[in-house]
């Protein structure tokens, strides 16, 4: 990289907690030590960011000589956990500081571990996580569904390689995530009437 060129950080992907949680593939698209590892998302996208909403249901500092902030976000599909700590200062600050229930924003990089059984987790390391209303909720729930179904609507394109490395590494169904995205708008709708 050149002294002139600029890092950009990759956009953030808005992804359900669904179908962020059924992603464990992850990938670089080069051989440098510093290049971004991608999380594969099942509807055929890389994510090197994400960005979610959702209820900060609780917390809790799990670290044992350091403070290491777990916290569980939930979004009409699923549970997220975030995990922050020292490298995460502001983020742990946010977590420390919130009082569950509470709307959140977070963005932040996909991790993935394997358990002793063999399974892959995914969790969330935030950069930022923010306080946020209801309605900001709704519009990022509103956002999300638009951008899974325009995702799932690529997926059989031939040209569309992550789409392709999805079909290979994932025996998942696309319309999973369809489904999930529906449903999600309808509770915003079933929300509005019950408020109405």
């Amino acid at each position: 990289m050149s002294s002139n060129e600029i890092p950009t950080r990759e956009v953030a992907r808005r992804v359900f907690a669904q179908e962020f949680n059924d992603a464990g593939y992850t990938f670089k698209e080069s051989d440098d030590e510093r290049a971004p590892v991608y999380l594969l998302l099942p509807t055929g996208e890389r994510a090197n960011r994400v960005f979610l909403v959702g209820t900060l249901t609780e917390k809790e500092d799990v670290g044992e000589d350091n403070e290491y902030w777990r916290g569980r976000i939930v979004d009409p599909t699923g549970t997220f956990f975030v995990y922050a700590g020292q490298y995460q200062p502001e983020a742990a600050s946010a977590l420390r500081d919130l009082e569950a229930p509470a709307y959140v924003a977070v963005v932040g990089k996909p991790r993935t571990y394997e358990t002793d059984d063999g399974n892959i987790n995914v969790s969330v390391r935030p950069e930022s996580i923010t306080e946020v209303d209801a309605a900001t909720r709704d519009r990022w729930v509103t956002e999300t569904a638009e951008r899974t179904l325009d995702r799932i609507g690529r997926i059989d394109d031939e040209g569309n390689e992550y789409a392709r490395m999805a079909r290979e590494h994932y025996d998942l169904d696309a319309d999973e995530y369809k489904d999930a995205a529906i449903a999600a708008l309808e509770s915003l709708e079933q929300a509005d009437e019950l408020s109405a």
